[in-house]
């Protein structure tokens, strides 16, 4: 019994030793270095251990967060596969390399979607609207009609497309050259909005690229935005209504009347309540339907605004009459020969910039004058999130939305000489509100 408890020298055993095992007798106890080493390597494999562990949940996350884009999920897989015989650790700098890496290209404002938009949706919609004819438009193909308005660098027109299988020459002949004498030919349904760009007007002919440009940006980009754009032709020949050379830019017909055209009267914001809810509020006094009214009209355009800024595009122009309303009561943002895409620098230079001054902020420009010019448009692209998050130039078209929104909410400050007076004003104090109040 005694041996069960004291075993002798005679009766001990002694268990053979196998360096990959810990082993153990009574009569030699584990030194301290022993001791030590078991612990760190025990250590080491809790930490081994914790890191695959680690690496599994990124794994799994970002398999359950691509799972929404086939292409991207079928490139992650690859990188498995490739880092498959990597240690954990290699493993795990890899993906946090590749995850910061995700996170800067996804980034505003976009230079992997920007990349693909340029290099593979661009494409496409070129060879699209060839195959559709939308890229060989010719001014037989339009009728044009009233005169809706006129900038520095365009006049805007109404118009219809003139279907393929009708003769406009035997129309003009029988009816006459205006949109009114066709109103009642039931062949002419599609209406459309025309913007003559200015020949011999310093700068109009690179404005009209520009916006053309920018129109077949946001068309594949932000469709909802904007008015629905359909292209561009270059009149042919010099008539009674073309001059030879002129390009026209057409868009199809979304409303007749801009914010502005409904700010003007005084029943605004009344007037324009059917329009943007589809019914007369019920229930609510006047101060709740003006504020629930100019709510829903500033909704709509903070969210177009923060958009199109998801792609890289400063408006840089933004006020009522470059709000058009739709028959369905949607806010779209139209003229765009003034916006700049400060992803890739287009329509951009450093001390220059078109604006209106009773909207744009005190800086004036969208960027810091000492900004240099921009790079070729590949490295412009790589370097735009940097740029954007430092000078955050979509505080621009942000300023100029809350010129609008006081001036839907003043009422004085809706005519031209109100706004004018308020800006003077408003600089004469440091464009600080609580002492201008």
């Amino acid at each position: 019994m005694a041996s069960l408890f004291s075993p002798s020298p005679t009766a001990a055993t002694t268990f053979h030793q196998d360096p990959n095992l810990i082993c153990y007798s009574p009569l030699r106890p584990i030194s301290k270095s022993y001791h030590f080493w078991s612990c760190t390597n025990h250590s080491k494999r809790n930490n081994t251990i914790t890191c695959s562990s680690f690496v599994d949940e990124i794994s799994v996350s970002l398999d359950n967060s691509l799972s929404q884009f086939p292409v991207f999920q079928s490139g992650y897989a690859q990188f498995e596969k490739f880092t498959g015989e990597l240690p954990e650790e290699q493993k795990l700098g890899l993906l946090i390399f590749a995850g910061i890496t995700w996170i800067y290209l996804t980034a505003r404002p976009g230079v992997l979607l920007g990349a693909i938009d340029a290099y593979i949706l661009s494409p496409i919609q070129v060879g699209l609207d060839s195959l559709s004819g939308k890229r060989n438009f010719k001014m037989k193909d339009f009728l044009i009609g009233e005169r809706l308005g006129e900038g520095s660098f365009g006049i805007v027109y109404s118009g219809v497309i003139v279907p393929k299988n009708v003769n406009l020459d035997d129309i003009v002949r029988k009816r006459g050259s205006s949109v009114k004498s066709v109103v009642t030919d039931s062949r002419f349904k599609e209406k459309v909005i025309l913007k003559q760009v200015k020949i011999g007007v310093q700068g109009a002919a690179e404005c009209g690229e520009f916006e053309e440009w920018f129109n077949y940006r946001l068309s594949r980009a932000a469709p909802e935005t904007c008015a629905d754009f359909l292209g561009s032709f270059v009149a042919e020949k010099t008539n009674s209504r073309y001059t030879k050379g002129e390009k026209w830019l057409v868009w199809k017909f979304e409303g007749d009347r801009d914010l502005g055209d409904y700010m003007k009267d005084r029943g605004f914001p009344l007037n324009i309540e059917s329009v943007m809810f589809g019914r007369v509020l019920q229930g609510l006094d006047s101060i709740q339907r003006n504020a629930l009214i100019i709510k829903q009209i500033m909704r709509q355009i903070i969210t177009s605004l923060k958009k199109i800024h998801d792609t890289g595009i400063v408006h840089r122009d933004v006020k009522p009459s470059n709000l058009v309303v739709t028959k369905k009561g949607q806010i779209k943002l139209i003229d765009f020969g003034a916006a700049t895409d400060l992803r890739i620098g287009k329509n951009y230079v450093p001390d220059k910039g078109l604006l209106d001054p009773d909207y744009c902020p005190p800086e004036l420009y969208v960027m810091p004058e000492e900004t240099p010019k921009p790079p070729p448009e590949p490295v412009a692209a790589l370097l735009s999130p940097f740029l954007w998050q430092l000078n955050c130039p979509d505080l621009f078209d942000t300023y100029s939305a809350g010129i609008v929104l006081m001036q839907m909410a003043v009422p004085s400050l809706r005519s031209t000489a109100g706004l004018k007076n308020f800006n003077m004003e408003l600089n004469a104090v440091g464009y600080d509100l609580n002492n201008w109040r």
